[in-house]
């Protein structure tokens, strides 16, 4: 037996295997929350399928599922990178874990890197899982996938951002009530289900700023009307995700 065969050699592992092995964690502990699943699967799946199915909102010439398909992949993006993302994350904080990750080997910003990337696995499933639903409703999408890429990226951007800074500087309790709230208010106003168009005319110069508006409006130029890119609301996504994702850089409390 060769010397040293045996020898401890303490140390922290590669910073990419922290990173894979946190992301996977990551991703474990989200698909397990069964509050989570309810926000990232079970409430946009039963939305395309009502209303799609059910004639309860006039979304204009076409099919119902041409219009709705967009809108319910944009309100996936904000259940997962703002609201699931703000509310595991407050309670990490809440309990100290963020504080503990925080002294180990893992450096922050490797940390909200495999949040990041536990974000996007998460998104990944959705839009596979409401694409699926989507075809076999009749759905006909057309426009770039590349330009869908980009607005999705953009979205989950400025999303993470503004979740992330809801996180960092709430308390667990305000940012489970806020971060639910502002999903259900998005939800009815921010284009998803209900055209932009239904509302006032002032009131729509205000909504269609909203980054699930842009998202959601930029996705159906797309997808539905065959837009090469939307970059009006690509701009708005890109502000909103500077703003958010710089604002969360400053004012983040990790305990």
């Amino acid at each position: 037996m060769s010397a040293g065969t045996y020898t401890p050699r303490p140390g922290a592992a590669p910073l990419p295997r922290m990173i894979a092995a946190q992301t996977a964690l990551e991703t474990r502990m989200l698909l397990r929350n069964g509050e989570q699943l309810l926000l990232t699967v079970i409430i946009p799946t039963l939305l395309l399928v009502l209303f799609s199915a059910v004639d309860i909102v006039d979304t204009g010439a076409g099919e119902s599922v041409d219009f709705l398909a967009p809108g319910i992949l944009a309100l996936a993006v904000m259940s997962t990178a703002f609201t699931g993302q703000a509310i595991a994350t407050g309670f990490e904080r809440r309990y100290g874990v963020l504080k503990r990750l925080g002294a180990s080997p893992l450096p922050r910003w490797a940390l909200m890197t495999a949040k990041t990337l536990s974000v996007l696995v998460t998104e990944v499933l959705q839009i596979v899982l409401l694409t699926a639903i989507a075809f076999a409703l009749g759905w006909s999408p057309e426009g770039n996938p590349l330009s869908v890429l980009l607005l999705l990226v953009l979205g989950t951007a400025a999303f993470s951002g503004l979740g992330l800074l809801m996180a960092g500087t709430l308390k667990a309790e305000a940012t489970l009530a806020a971060a639910n709230l502002v999903f259900l208010l998005l939800l009815v106003g921010g284009g998803v289900i209900v055209p932009l168009d239904k509302f006032p005319d002032a009131v729509q110069s205000v909504l269609g700023l909203l980054p699930v508006s842009a998202l959601s409006e930029g996705l159906r130029d797309v997808l539905q009307h065959g837009a090469s890119m939307p970059w009006a609301q690509a701009g708005i996504l890109a502000v909103w995700a500077v703003l958010g994702l710089g604002a969360a850089a400053k004012f983040f409390r990790w305990e």
